[in-house]
């Protein structure tokens, strides 16, 4: 059975990967490693060793740290994760509307961003 630290980084993983739109394989070509690894590495199958995440993180530009964010989010409020999903970058739809989200030129998302804000408030 895997360790849920190891499901957590491989989810943090695979998070980022699709957030920037990179592929298992070119993720494992910019590691040295095949893409099964990486496959094994995002399910928890398999742990990620010091040395290669450190390789990973530098591959998908993040310090080593973002893979463990969120591990201690059992301690938020419970008012908190009534309005946000558990795993809300899991949901490939999300992870679109962030993709689509940065892909606007800036200062039309700083307006996306404040309707956005505005509309939640009132709801």
């Amino acid at each position: 059975m895997a360790h849920p630290v190891d499901v957590h980084v491989g989810k943090r993983i695979r998070h980022r990967r699709w957030l920037i739109g990179m592929t298992q394989q070119q993720l494992a070509e910019l590691v040295g490693i095949k893409f099964q690894q990486i496959q094994k590495y995002e399910t928890g199958a398999n742990r990620v060793s010091a040395s290669r995440l450190w390789d990973i993180s530098d591959a998908l530009s993040v310090p080593v740290s973002f893979f463990f964010e969120g591990l201690q989010d059992d301690e938020a409020p419970a008012s908190d994760k009534a309005q946000v999903p558990d795993d809300l970058m899991g949901d490939k739809e999300a992870l679109d509307l962030v993709r689509s989200y940065y892909a606007i030129p800036e200062n039309q998302r700083r307006r996306l961003f404040d309707l956005a804000r505005v509309l939640s408030d009132a709801a």
